[in-house]
């Protein structure tokens, strides 16, 4: 059971600090840093948006685009699904403690959401937009009672001088609260987690940012394809009325081009007309003016688009089911690369930026980890390791079994 907080707003959460919430946030541009190692043109107590669209990644990336939507999903979701292990550590010996509050915390991080919820918030904020933000709520002198997700469209970093910031600012319409860090420890109520970004001291690149221009594309190749059913899946092109050899005609009456426009309407419109060819009378010529599909080569332009947006976000394009790509040479292979080239590094910097803000306020020499043997994708990784640890001679019994983490 959580213990009963003091009702003060430095204990409160922000959905609670927030009561009357407004949608509409708004959004500043991103001003220069300047080139120095420890100076920046920001003053200190100024917030710095980011100058990225979040609710444009959101949309055009996550809700429209399904291939950037299943990526960041399947991710995000999967780190989720890790569970926490909790080691002391003594002497040089690392013993697993198997109840905490700790554990307790991260599995039931506030009323609102599960452990897996939270996390697979703050994984899919980080892959949207580059940034994850965690709040803690902290009664005076005693360790975080509860653990909130926060929007990251709504923070924005209160520049400081050199690499620290002064604090972070949460804005909801015309209320905001800002949340100071401590200038000696780097500590604050707030935890931001950040992607690497080489043209940005504050903010985090996101994947989707990477990878707009194929999902773009992408986007682009499914609205037209929209287009041409709702537009009855008409044949894009002119009729042309031939003149005569000595310049007469070359054009139609009132009553002739009503009925060839409605013909037109009642016998090439529609999904089930199309493709239909046009029976032209005397005087008539068909003239294309869009290119086909084949033309534009459409379905290898969108299955290379859906490629490049799987590649940012390293997900094996076999998982997703686009074709063209055998890159591994069967599934296994496909979601153990997934694991140990995107998801692990992403939970192991997740464990590490817990070690630093929420760990240590625990005490008693804890390191927060992953159960990474409860995983079934890694399954062929850990029956390598084993074998490798039983043919080593060298080793003694008790070696074996601290090298297999036992």
């Amino acid at each position: 059971m959580k213990k009963h907080r003091k009702n003060n707003a430095s204990q409160r959460s922000l959905f609670e600090f927030f009561s009357n919430k407004k949608r509409h946030i708004a959004k500043k541009s991103h001003p220069l840093f300047g080139t120095g190692y420890h100076t920046y043109v920001n003053t200190p107590g100024k917030p710095v948006w980011s100058g990225r669209e979040y609710s444009k990644f959101s949309d055009e990336g996550y809700i429209k685009n399904v291939i950037a939507h299943r990526c960041i999903n399947m991710i995000a979701s999967g780190a989720a699904s890790v569970p926490w292990a909790l080691h002391r550590i003594e002497g040089g010996f690392r013993q697993q403690v198997a109840e905490h509050p700790v554990l307790n915390l991260l599995n039931n991080p506030n009323p609102c959401s599960s452990g897996a919820e939270f996390f697979e918030a703050i994984y899919s904020n980080k892959l949207i937009s580059g940034n994850g933000y965690i709040q803690a709520i902290k009664p005076d002198g005693e360790v975080p009672m509860e653990l909130f997700a926060l929007r990251p469209d709504r923070i924005a970093v209160i520049a400081g001088k050199g690499c620290v910031p002064e604090g972070y600012r949460y804005t909801v319409g015309e209320k905001h609260r800002d949340f100071r860090v401590d200038r000696i420890t780097g500590k604050s109520d707030i935890l931001h987690i950040k992607s690497f970004h080489p043209l940005d001291d504050w903010y985090g690149l996101s994947a989707i940012e990477a990878a707009a221009y194929s999902i773009d594309q992408h986007n682009q190749a499914g609205q037209w394809n929209q287009a041409l059913l709702q537009n009855g899946a008409r044949p894009s092109g002119a009729l042309i009325v031939k003149g005569g050899e000595n310049g007469e005609g070359g054009f139609l009456d009132e009553s002739q081009y009503n009925r060839i426009k409605e013909q037109l309407d009642d016998t090439h419109s529609g999904p089930a007309n199309a493709g239909r060819p046009i029976l032209l009378e005397g005087g008539l010529d068909w003239k294309e003016m869009s290119l086909s599909p084949k033309d534009m080569d459409f379905i290898n332009s969108k299955n290379s688009s859906a490629r490049d947006i799987a590649l940012a976000f390293g997900v094996p394009p076999q998982l997703l089911g686009i074709p063209g790509d055998n890159t591994y040479s069967n599934m296994a292979e496909a979601r153990l690369s997934l694991w140990e080239q995107t998801i692990m590094p992403m939970i192991n910097s997740m464990a590490g930026a817990l070690n630093g803000w929420l760990v240590d306020d625990f005490g008693g020499n804890l390191r927060l980890s992953h159960r990474l043997d409860d995983i079934s994708a890694l399954a062929p990784r850990r029956e390598a390791v084993w074998k490798r640890v039983k043919d080593a001679d060298f080793l003694s019994d008790e070696e074996k079994r601290r090298a297999v983490g036992i």
